[in-house]
């Protein structure tokens, strides 16, 4: 069975989202679905990061595609934690290479009976069709029950527009770096876009989301927003100088955690 994970210190900071607690009334909780980072995202580019394996030793260690400009710190997580490798791979091994009807069932038996909100994906992205069909499905059988991702997937989106549309309780965000960047523009996307710094976002009139509240919130579903940098970055690059200036800001003080 497909292996669901509990909220995170970020996804657990939408218990006090005001327009959130309806889909975590009678003590319902908040999950996510992982898969394995890179390996799952065929659009990825500037972040674009894998963990790899050393068949001679088992030893893992992060492999930065060509591009990468950021590295995902879902990756990194991937290398340091070993039960957080296995179940990534054991959801991905499971779900590619199947139809949508299996992964319809996969998902549809595997979702907790209590989930309230559920974020596809701290790890990972749809890397199908299919897949993201499957989740779409998954979300309209299950109306109470809030469904939302970042994506890189543009295609599949616009391919399931109109079905997206649809489905109130299902909310995706396009995620600037990826292949096909040019789509969130012509297509006019709700997006999320990376920063170094609180000024960058300023610069391009985007409010920082510091607790997913912005990505979650169905009131929200056509404004974009930024994030800020976050995760283990490869040192002497532009991305680690500029997460030493965050220590201490927005998504890394408690004391500033936002939860509008």
């Amino acid at each position: 069975m497909l292996k669901f994970s509990k909220a995170n210190a970020k996804t657990e900071a939408l218990k006090q989202v005001e327009e959130l607690k309806p889909y975590l009334a009678d003590k319902r909780k908040i999950y996510s679905l992982d898969l394995l980072s890179g390996y799952s995202c065929p659009f990825a580019e500037k972040c674009l990061s894998k963990a790899t394996v050393d068949k001679a030793t088992g030893k893992r260690k992060i492999k930065d595609g060509k591009k990468t400009e950021f590295r995902c710190f879902s990756a990194s997580q991937e290398v340091q934690y070993t039960n957080v490798y296995n179940s990534r791979k054991h959801n991905f091994d499971m779900l590619r290479g199947s139809s949508q009807l299996e992964m319809n069932r996969m998902l549809y038996d595997a979702l907790p009976s209590d989930a309230g909100i559920v974020r596809i994906h701290v790890a990972g992205d749809f890397f199908s069709r299919d897949y993201m069909l499957a989740w779409m499905t998954l979300a309209e059988l299950n109306p109470n029950t809030l469904f939302y991702a970042y994506t890189k997937s543009l295609k599949y989106w616009l391919e399931l527009e109109d079905y997206y549309c649809s489905i109130d309780n299902f909310v995706l965000t396009a995620s600037y770096g990826g292949r096909n960047d040019e789509l969130i523009e012509s297509q006019n996307l709700r997006f999320a876009q990376v920063v170094f710094s609180e000024a960058e976002a300023n610069k391009l009139g985007l409010e920082i989301d510091h607790d997913d509240s912005h990505a979650a919130r169905p009131s929200l579903k056509n404004q974009s927003f930024a994030l800020l940098l976050h995760g283990t970055q490869p040192k002497g690059t532009d991305a680690a100088t500029a997460l030493k200036a965050l220590k201490g800001v927005g998504s890394y003080s408690r004391k500033k955690l936002t939860t509008v």
